[in-house]
């Protein structure tokens, strides 16, 4: 078995410079120009491993950031394609999702052929591997449509999308028209590239604590993922658009991820836009802020722990200059005493008057970002109110953010009891100059309540532009419609509109080679913005996506 598929192995991110010292044999999996993974072999896996290895090498675990209504109340079309003049003809769309129904009529041709240029299905083995990747099945436009025409197309393309999410993204964007025209995607003469991701290895989920039973991704094969979409699409010389529906609670908060640093360098290029969700954390409660500006420089804050989440982490990130120690109590408040800041001790503790057990790694310096960060991971922990309590080891004015994991990774039973709403972009839409779309109720004009809000840690302005998210018309898997709500499907509208944006330019030599970051400031620049508010802020950006603007401008002047 290939080691990046292996369980016995870990695979950590690490730079290319480092690569000669670990070369031995398929140890190391090319993931860019700045970063490889190294898998390494290790039998007795235990959460202690992430200190032995540091934070920053270990992937972060992603949710999808919209829910899919398969029997909706309100149905909300797209768009009327009739009103639009740029439909995406000659440009791409590259997903990294859940996969795609390739057989469902929202990805096909008048003459029944696919829309689909090639899937690339990490959870297959037993096809043709892409060029230049080690794992998964490649499926080709050629095959998909020869699998179209068998009596059983899953025979020729097994490649199937059990979630859904990956196909109401994917139809969003791109759909072709129903014959009543119901249902349209925002540039439905566009093809497809998609990326099914294979589910992250079980010791991520146990180094971070996430239940076996959770769905979740993991930040390496995202990062595959989106190099392949960027290999097809230059191979065939053409624009690409790629929507990342996906979000991360883990990490500093302020772009400085891999798979972050890894869509920066890709805005730069010609040709190559990148919308991204600002996730859906606004009113989950997963976030706590607080500051200490007078001796004796402590902070108590609580975390309220639900009877079903039995595994879960916490990190706690103090901004500069603070450093600082942690004491943690549980309900019936037995206490962990001070743990001081060290640069790679992981220790675990196990109460004696419950079944609660908790590691701490409290990272004087986090290689990935020279911060220090608190991690905190909890096994079968007592349902209640645990107390936190931190405290300047300098004696000097600090303030941390805290959050908790993202989507489903926890019950909505677990939560701060005093929150904060703000700072709630997830990963990787604090990356500074990709697209990160938040999302509003279209019928009312008001912001979703769950809608994740900015700015990002280092203050940088995020989201940047609205769109529609609430109950979004979509295809779902086997050949159905209903809705999808949440940013990630005002990201794949983003995507739509990215697309418009690409096909006047380069599609119609106005302007060539646009980069992705120059296009996302031409949407951001015909956004719409309401004279009640000041912008940019940190709930609409700088404002509502105008397509009808957009394109009225492209007919004019920018």
């Amino acid at each position: 078995m290939s080691k990046i598929l292996d369980n016995n192995y870990y695979d950590l991110a690490i730079s290319n410079t480092l690569i000669p010292d670990f070369r031995s044999g398929d140890n190391i999996t090319w993931l860019n120009d700045e970063f490889s993974l190294l898998h390494v072999s290790k039998s007795d896996k235990q959460p202690c491993d992430l200190g032995e290895y540091p934070y920053s090498l270990f992937s972060a675990l992603f949710t999808p950031t919209s829910v899919i209504d398969s029997a909706p109340q309100v149905i909300c079309n797209t768009q009327q394609t009739e009103h639009f003049t740029l439909l995406g003809q000659g440009i791409l769309i590259g997903l990294v999702d859940t996969g795609i129904d390739y057989q469902h009529p929202a990805f096909r041709n008048k003459d029944k052929t696919t829309r689909i240029i090639s899937i690339w299905d990490q959870t297959h083995q037993d096809g043709v591997v892409p060029d230049g990747f080690t794992f998964g099945t490649e499926y080709s436009k050629v095959l998909l449509n020869n699998a179209l025409l068998s009596a059983d197309p899953k025979i020729l393309a097994p490649t199937t999308d059990e979630n859904g999410h990956g196909t109401a993204i994917a139809s969003i964007v791109a759909g072709s028209p129903t014959e009543d025209r119901s249902f349209s995607g925002i540039v439905p003469n566009s093809e497809l590239i998609v990326v099914k991701l294979k589910e992250a290895k079980q010791n991520l989920k146990m180094i971070f604590s996430v239940p076996e039973d959770k769905l979740c991704y993991q930040e390496s094969d995202i990062i595959l993922g989106v190099r392949y979409l960027i290999s097809v699409a230059q191979r065939l010389k053409r624009p690409l658009v790629i929507c990342i529906a996906l979000g991360s609670n883990q990490g500093s908060h302020d772009g400085r991820g891999i798979l972050s640093l890894y869509l920066e360098s890709i805005v730069r290029i010609p040709d190559i836009s990148v919308a991204i969700s600002a996730g859906n954390e606004g009113n989950s409660n997963r976030h706590y802020f607080g500051t200490s500006m007078y001796p004796p420089y402590t902070k108590d804050f609580q975390l309220n722990v639900g009877a079903q989440d039995r595994m879960f982490s916490m990190e706690i990130w103090p901004n500069l200059p603070g450093r600082l120690a942690i004491e943690v109590s549980s309900p019936d408040r037995e206490t962990i005493s001070l743990v001081h800041p060290s640069f790679y001790t992981c220790e675990k503790f196990t109460f004696k008057s419950s079944t609660s057990v908790v590691w701490i790694n409290n990272m004087a310096f986090e290689r990935g970002t020279g911060d220090q960060l608190i991690l905190l991971r909890f096994a079968d922990p007592l349902p209640g109110i645990w107390y936190i309590h931190v405290q300047s080891t300098d004696n000097e004015p600090f303030s941390i953010h805290s959050w908790l994991p993202s989507g489903d990774l926890i019950s909505n039973d677990t939560f701060f009891l005093f929150p904060n709403p703000d700072t709630t972009i997830t990963a990787p839409g604090n990356a500074w100059h990709p697209l990160t779309v938040t999302a509003y109720n279209q019928l009312s004009g008001n912001i979703l309540n769950e809608s994740s809000r900015g700015y990002t840690r280092s203050g940088l302005v995020k989201p940047d532009v609205a769109a529609p998210g609430y109950q979004i018309s979509c295809a779902l898997p086997g050949g159905s419609y209903g809705t999808l709500t949440g940013t990630g499907a005002a990201a794949a509208y983003a995507a739509g509109s990215l697309a418009m944006i690409f096909e006047w330019t380069q599609g119609k030599g106005n302007f060539t080679y646009v980069t992705g970051e120059q296009a996302s400031l031409m949407l951001i620049r015909t956004a719409s913005r309401n004279p009640a508010y000041s912008y940019p802020n940190n709930i609409w950006g700088y404002g509502t996506i105008d397509v009808f603007k957009l394109l009225s401008r492209l007919s004019d002047d920018m």
